[in-house]
């Protein structure tokens, strides 16, 4: 045999390098899928005897979105509540507002009323004395002459006037210039009777309260015979419409009207139509 003689290799072929690739990972797979089904076979094979509950985390959320709504609820309840206080507020404010100004003018009403009656009675007063002068000087012409002749027989009088006479005649001239007002029974404001019945009160003799009634409660005197304290009175006996006090010296204290007051005067200023005595 020749020592350059062929001999046979005994070598594998060379397979292919793709192919090899392929086939190691096919059992790559295979022995992954094995591992995998091994680790959860235990697993399937224990049964759940337990549920873990994750934490809830809208359980907050929701508390919080309640809250909320309800402090928005609240706040819109006392928005409303202060805005029915406001308007109840500005309610009550109108009324009184309108209740003032009504009362107001009721009161303006009231006060003209009254002074419009004062006049009223007042011009009443003056025509009354004027229509009782025109029909004592038609009835008695010598009314003046009568009253002239009473001051001249007693123009001494006043400084003999004594004891309650004097008191009377002092308190009487302590009011002259007081205003005169209808009804009035002092201390700083009179009617004539007023005046009269508060004269003699201060030596505790009572008088009635009226002008007619006053000029009958004593003993009827002449008045060409007249003393200091005597009462003086215009009009007739029982229904004389105004009175006086005679102080002496031919003059009378008396609250004539609402524009002399009260005033001393001669006789002859306003003459009387009769005189009582009461001292």
């Amino acid at each position: 045999m020749s020592l350059t003689a062929h001999i046979p290799s005994h070598r594998k072929p060379r397979r292919n390098a793709p192919k090899t690739a392929l086939r190691a990972g096919v059992a790559s797979g295979v022995l992954s899928t094995i591992a995998v089904a091994g680790a959860a076979g235990p697993a399937q094979a224990e049964p759940v005897t337990q549920t873990i509950e994750m934490p809830t985390i809208t359980a907050g959320l929701s508390t919080a979105v309640a809250a909320s709504a309800q402090a928005t609820q609240q706040v819109a309840q006392d928005l409303q509540t202060q805005a029915q206080e406001d308007a109840a507020a500005a309610t009550a404010a109108k009324t009184a507002k309108k209740a003032k100004a009504e009362a107001v003018r009721k009161a303006e009403a009231k006060k003209k009323a009254e002074a419009a009656a004062k006049a009223k009675a007042e011009a009443a007063e003056r025509a009354s004395r004027s229509t009782a002068r025109t029909t004592l000087s038609a009835t008695s012409g010598s009314s003046t002459g009568t009253a002239a002749s009473t001051s001249s027989s007693s123009s001494s009088s006043s400084s003999s006037a004594t004891g309650s006479a004097a008191a009377v005649i002092a308190f009487a001239q302590a009011q002259v210039g007081d205003a005169y007002v209808p009804g009035g029974t002092g201390p700083n404001s009179w009617d004539c009777s007023g005046l009269v019945q508060a004269a003699f009160r201060s030596v505790n003799i009572d008088l009635p309260r009226v002008s007619q009634s006053q000029s009958t409660a004593g003993t009827q005197v002449s008045l060409s015979n007249l003393q200091p304290g005597d009462i003086l009175y215009w009009g007739g006996a029982g229904s004389a419409y105004h009175v006086g006090i005679y102080v002496g010296n031919g003059q009378f204290v008396g609250a004539q009207n609402s524009s002399t007051g009260v005033v001393q005067r001669p006789l002859s200023y306003d003459p009387p139509s009769g005189a009582v005595r009461v001292l």
